[in-house]
């Protein structure tokens, strides 16, 4: 299979999973960068969770110049005595040397440390000209202007001592584009006096929930109502993709309001996402909408939580919209194997490949032919061996699974069922993040 595939071609069979993602592709033409998406400049301290459009190339080595990593004395260490490779240490002796000055973090010591001379210095401080080693405080004993070093037969040349360039080379490539910015990365441009860094635009996606059932938080429940929580999972993994979320709230289950309803959107995002009303029965709006507005590219997968699941493009504009299902934890499983990767798509990132082998500790249900995403909780055993458990009742309306998971388990089509002792295949959760 090739990212080439049309998600028109498929017809109405039911959709491998991996069919499903290269369809998928197709609704991209190209990533969603330069004129159409965009680019602007934001400073470093609201950088956080965007992606960076251009690469961060380090003008000069990190660490700008060679320091000490830690506080004590600096000097120059006698290559006769250290001792040979393979030869025993010397007994254990100590040295004295005359102190001739400090060298402080932002206060470099001036001039050149002479043989048998040392001097003070502090963490991050400058190693003075002449100077290879630094002894930690420690190991160290100042008097009436001399330092004794204690077990000087345990001191190695050229230790404690940052080198300049160690971490990052002038020219370098420190951040490369297509990539979201986290704490490590911002730290890391901070380093090159980077102040502001050009991102891409955020992906504008319209989000709602279908049903004359479902209720808004906060509002009194009755007997026949439940509680919108697919809109609220949807928000917070499209934050969680740096997403700007256009909240359209809930859709009752009428064709006309849905047509309407998906041509404002269509009109503003990039992005159009829905819950529930994507099967085949009388309130299930969704597929004919989107029709109406546009064109259906497929809406079955062989997939378990969340076979219906409607995909194509409305409008003129060709905005791409996924109709996912309306139970919670399939709305949940669905959005991470197909909307997150989409919006990676849209905003240039790497697919994600993180995928563990791990061996079951309990059954997992399957039927040959579709496959299946449990969700599952990891360990790392005391020999090192990745074991998982189910969470428990895999219901796609039991939404505690999903809270108590910290990974999918993914269950072959060709798998009739999991046995404990059987390897099974583990997507993390936190690779979705």
């Amino acid at each position: 299979m090739t990212g080439s595939l049309s998600c028109f071609d498929v017809g109405e069979e039911a959709l491998s999973v991996e069919t499903a993602r290269q369809a998928l592709r197709g609704l991209i033409q190209s990533p969603l960068t330069g004129e159409k998406l965009g680019c602007e400049k934001v400073s470093l301290a609201k950088a956080h969770g965007r992606v960076l459009a251009e690469a961060a190339v380090a003008e000069f080595d990190v660490p700008g110049y060679s320091n000490s990593a830690m506080d004590g004395i600096a000097l120059s260490w006698p290559q006769s005595d250290v001792p040979e490779a393979g030869l025993p240490r010397k007994e254990t002796m100590a040295r004295t040397w005359r102190h001739v000055g400090e060298a402080l973090a932002g206060r470099p010591f001036v001039g050149r440390v002479g043989a048998g001379e040392c001097v003070t210095i502090t963490t991050g401080a400058p190693l003075p000209e002449g100077t290879d080693t630094v002894i930690m405080q420690e190991q160290v004993t100042l008097s009436d202007g001399r330092a004794l070093v204690k077990d000087a037969d345990r001191v190695c040349v050229g230790q404690n001592i940052r080198r300049a360039g160690e971490d990052i080379a002038a020219g370098e490539v420190v951040v490369v584009a297509g990539r979201r910015l986290d704490a490590a990365a911002l730290g890391m441009l901070a380093s090159l006096g980077v102040a502001e860094v050009s991102v891409r635009r955020r992906p504008r996606v319209a989000i709602f929930s279908t049903g004359d059932e479902v209720m808004a938080p906060g509002g009194e429940r009755t007997e026949a109502c439940i509680y919108d929580a697919n809109r609220f999972s949807l928000m917070g993994l499209l934050q969680e993709q740096g997403a700007e979320v256009i909240d359209l709230g809930i859709i009752d289950d009428d064709r006309q309001a849905l047509i309407r309803t998906l041509r404002e959107a269509a009109a503003d995002a990039d992005l159009v996402v829905s819950s529930g009303g994507v099967s085949t029965g009388r309130a299930d709006h969704t597929r004919a909408a989107l029709e109406a507005l546009g064109r259906l590219a497929f809406w079955r997968l062989a997939l378990r939580p969340g076979r219906p699941l409607a995909c194509g493009l409305l409008t003129e504009r060709e905005v791409p919209f996924l109709g996912l299902p309306g139970n919670p934890v399939a709305c949940m499983v669905t959005a991470l194997l197909f909307m997150v990767p989409l919006l990676r798509e849209m905003q240039g990132m790497k697919a994600m490949t993180e995928v563990w082998q791990g061996i079951a500790e309990s059954h997992f249900d399957s039927r040959a032919g579709r496959t299946e995403f449990s969700r599952g909780i990891y360990r790392v055993d005391p020999q090192g061996t990745l074991r998982v458990v189910k969470t428990g009742a895999q219901g796609s309306g039991i939404l505690s699974s999903m809270m108590a998971a910290n990974c999918l388990v993914e269950i072959s089509e060709q798998s009739q069922g999991v046995v404990p002792g059987d390897m099974v295949t583990i997507h993390p959760l936190f690779i979705f993040a």
